[in-house]
């Protein structure tokens, strides 16, 4: 189908007075809801009213979805997981999930490698400028904005420019690009994040070609026939009114992802070309430094949203990896890595999780990328595209004789 744009906006009274945004996304979900075109919404709300403690929540009332309005920059929450393990437990029903581009594109990976029934799924992607870990907002907000940080009521990522709303109603802006320069402001991950705009989920919504509205609007794509029955129900049932975006909107939304995405290739240069430009043993050597600094505590293993064996390879009792050992042997961080490595969506939530610092998002996605250039493969944008290293292609199955010669191989060497 031919994408459709639409400059959103919402009717509901009592969601236009308590939001700051459009309220667009919170009345397309609140109609679902109500209508029974969902029997939930997976959202996230801020724990206790902490900013930084952002959990994945499933709503079935709709008048809790109010408790769920607003992005929250300064959260990690892990959503692909959460879904996983929710279906797991038996849920059947039909769910509207919101989340970033790496969030939509784990719940992809995981529909691929059998772990997520997706028909039953209606996915929301927000476009995303990046996140910022817990700790590091915190520091940011009291040395460089020398504020409280629970004085902070909103912040913002716009262009160059971190922006924090005070409780007092002031606001104070600094420049990202800046912050980043000091090793603050966004995760790792997030700076090399190529995908702003989710057009793989049902239906892709932000800011981004709202700029010139005088109302607050909320700029969204149609990307599936799953994502026209929900916008076109909100119409029908006037939860919403929309209006096409006129050109100058959409080259707007475009130049804004452009920007953002240029800036993460260069990030990904600076990143690894230093890793490539080295020879091999020196770069085996890196790792393998990095990897002495494990400590076998599985936390990078049960944060991924890709990992799913129920009976894991590099438990102690498997008698792969020798138990009680500290650092273990390099196969441990090296095995999640053929497991995983090409469905890796650039998430971050392996690095979050390790208490070493290992920089675990560096590797997988280094790795990823290559795979990316050799399959042709880009993880979690096309459902109908399997896993490389899972799958096998036509052409592949055709072929009469795998079988390869060592010896060949091994006189090649001698010589």
């Amino acid at each position: 189908m031919s994408n459709t744009m639409y400059i959103v906006r919402s009717l509901d009274e009592t969601i236009s007075q308590r939001v700051e945004s459009s309220g667009a996304v919170t009345s397309i979900l609140k109609c679902a809801l109500e209508t029974g075109l969902v029997d939930g919404v997976v959202a996230i709300k801020s724990k206790n009213g902490d900013r930084f403690s952002g959990i994945p929540v499933l709503i079935t009332k709709p008048e809790d979805l109010l408790e769920t309005t607003g992005s929250l920059h300064c959260s990690i929450p892990n959503i692909a997981r959460f879904v996983k393990e929710y279906l797991a437990g038996g849920f059947t029903q039909k769910l509207a999930v919101v989340g970033k581009p790496c969030d939509i594109r784990s719940i992809i990976e995981l529909q691929k490698r059998k772990q997520i029934e997706i028909d039953n799924l209606y996915l929301i992607g927000l476009n995303c400028t990046g996140t910022i870990k817990p700790a590091i907002a915190r520091r940011i907000f009291r040395d460089e904005f020398n504020v409280d940080s629970n004085d902070v009521v909103r912040e913002d990522i716009d262009g160059d420019k971190l922006t924090i709303y005070l409780k007092n109603g002031k606001s104070k802006s600094l420049n990202l690009l800046k912050l980043e320069k000091k090793g603050l402001g966004r995760r790792d991950n997030c700076r090399r994040c190529e995908i702003k705009i989710p057009t793989f989920a049902d239906i892709a919504c932000g800011k981004w070609g709202t700029e010139s509205e005088e109302t607050p609007s909320t700029f969204i794509e149609i990307c599936s026939e799953k994502g026209k029955i929900l916008v076109e129900r909100a119409i029908e049932k006037k939860y919403i009114k929309v209006e096409k975006p006129t050109r100058e909107s959409i080259l707007l939304r475009d130049e804004t992802d452009k920007i953002w995405t240029d800036r993460a290739t260069e990030q990904r240069a600076i990143d690894f070309n230093p890793i490539m430009e080295m020879s091999y043993s020196d770069r085996l050597a890196y790792w393998v430094k990095e990897f002495e600094k494990c400590i076998k505590c599985y936390g990078c293993r049960d944060a991924c949203p890709i990992c799913y064996c129920e009976t894991c390879l590099l438990e102690a009792n498997r008698d792969f990896l020798e138990a009680g050992v500290i650092p273990p042997s390099s196969l441990f961080p090296l095995t999640r890595l053929a497991h995983v490595g090409d469905s890796c969506v650039n998430c971050g939530q392996c690095q979050d999780a390790c208490p070493m610092e290992l920089p675990l998002t560096k590797l997988f996605t280094l790795l990823n990328s290559r795979l990316s250039e050799v399959f042709d493969y880009k993880s979690g944008v096309d459902l109908d595209q399997g896993p490389p290293l899972n799958t096998a292609n036509v052409q592949e199955l055709s072929i009469d004789d795998v079988f390869l010669d060592v010896s060949t191989l091994t006189k090649r060497i001698k010589k």
